[in-house]
């Protein structure tokens, strides 16, 4: 079956945007991309978006949206995986083309979450843990991701100044990237002066609350000639799984395994034909520092209890062996929950070719994989991208 490619995509910079609206963000996000692969219509939208109706009220958003965006009568439609939102409304775009019946679609991943007050927005974001046997209970999300780092440091005998490596490298790329949040580099130093949310798990190392949206076109290569987009600019959906969990940590095998990670990566990597070692950058799921060492280890990259190894021996960067965040991830560039799949599919494409800012670009990358996590690890999306 011939892969699909990205032919365009658009974002608008993370942050407070207080004088934007979520459809307004999610259009100028839709049209970026349309402009950028030179198309003025589409066959249909997908809208990747976790919790509008609390975040501002508004459900619907594929009619909202498309409409604002002057699409026409076109199918649309949202797409709900809690923070895998983005990722899943990627590669439900991806199979709508694969299947035959649409040539060119478009993907948008949009949140709005600033128009709540903080303690509200914790709220709406334990909604993605188990209502009843933990939101229930008073565990809020920040709550269930300090357990996991307790335990991580505990089992393999990490230090915070440890995990705090992968903020620093966060930061170090963000501050390259003109669409991040926090464009400022940090030391551990920072990381360990900031205040604890949920010990052992302090302001530095989570991700922010924001706004923002990005999006993508995607067509077949067929189509993409037709339309006469230049080759340089496809990049091929090369192989694409999702995975689930159990959605409350209590009935999980182990709690520091991502086993929907570890099951999504493997299918993805046999649909791709390749293995990790080809893979030349990773964007995954830093919402807090800890995950990030448990994803690589869920996708391959590093031995069980060893993902944090790689962070403290310095091959993280944009010029070692597994570049990770490579503009900002979510802890410096931002997490507006259900865009962030499709930020880290717009910057692995800039990656790919070769668009990335000065100073962030890996060198000569031909492969990159996305990771979108969704809840506590409970909903996950793998996505390999490649250069044509």
């Amino acid at each position: 079956m011939e892969r699909p490619v990205i032919i365009g995509v658009g974002m608008t910079p993370v942050g407070e945007h207080w004088r934007l609206s979520l459809r307004e963000l999610a259009v100028e996000a839709i049209l970026n991309a349309m402009d950028d692969a030179g198309v003025d219509r589409v066959d249909s939208l997908y809208v990747g978006n976790m919790i509008s109706g609390s975040f501002v009220e508004q459900a619907n958003l594929g009619a909202l949206i498309a409409d604002w965006a002057g699409l026409g009568n076109i199918p649309a439609v949202k797409i709900e995986a809690a923070c895998a939102s983005g990722g899943a409304a990627l590669q439900e775009g991806a199979k709508a083309v694969m299947s035959g019946l649409e040539d060119v679609v478009a993907v948008v991943g949009v949140e709005k979450m600033t128009d709540a007050w903080p303690s509200d927005a914790t709220r709406y974001l334990a909604y993605a843990a188990d209502a009843e046997y933990e939101h229930f209970h008073g565990a809020s999300f920040v709550a269930l991701n300090a357990l996991i780092m307790r335990y991580y440091m505990q089992r393999y005998g990490y230090t915070e100044e440890d995990l705090a490596l992968f903020a620093v490298n966060a930061h170090a790329n963000g501050a390259k990237n003109p669409y991040a949040m926090f464009k400022r580099a940090i030391t551990v130093d920072t990381v360990m002066r900031s205040p604890y949310i949920a010990d052992p798990i302090k302001l530095f190392d989570a991700s922010p609350v924001c706004d923002g949206a990005a999006a993508a076109i995607i067509t077949t290569k067929e189509k993409a000639k037709e339309l006469g987009v230049p080759r340089e600019k496809w990049i091929e959906v090369a192989g694409f799984s999702r995975a689930i969990d159990t959605i409350n940590l209590a009935n999980r095998e182990d709690l520091l395994t991502l086993k929907a990670a570890k099951v999504a990566s493997e299918r993805a990597y046999k649909m791709a034909g390749i293995g990790v070692k080809d893979i030349d950058l990773f964007e995954v799921h830093d919402a807090f520092t800890v995950m990030a060492a448990l994803s690589l280890e869920a996708i391959g990259v590093a031995e069980k209890g060893k993902g944090a190894m790689l962070a403290k021996e310095g091959q993280i960067a944009i010029d070692a062996d597994y570049p990770i965040q490579t503009m900002g991830g979510l802890k410096s560039r931002g997490h507006p929950v259900g865009a962030t799949g499709m930020y880290q599919t717009v910057e692995a494409v800039l990656q790919l070719r070769g668009e990335a800012p000065d100073g962030i670009q890996v060198p000569d990358a031909e492969t990159a994989l996305t990771q979108n996590i969704g809840g506590t690890g409970s909903n996950i999306t793998i996505t390999i991208l490649r250069r044509v």
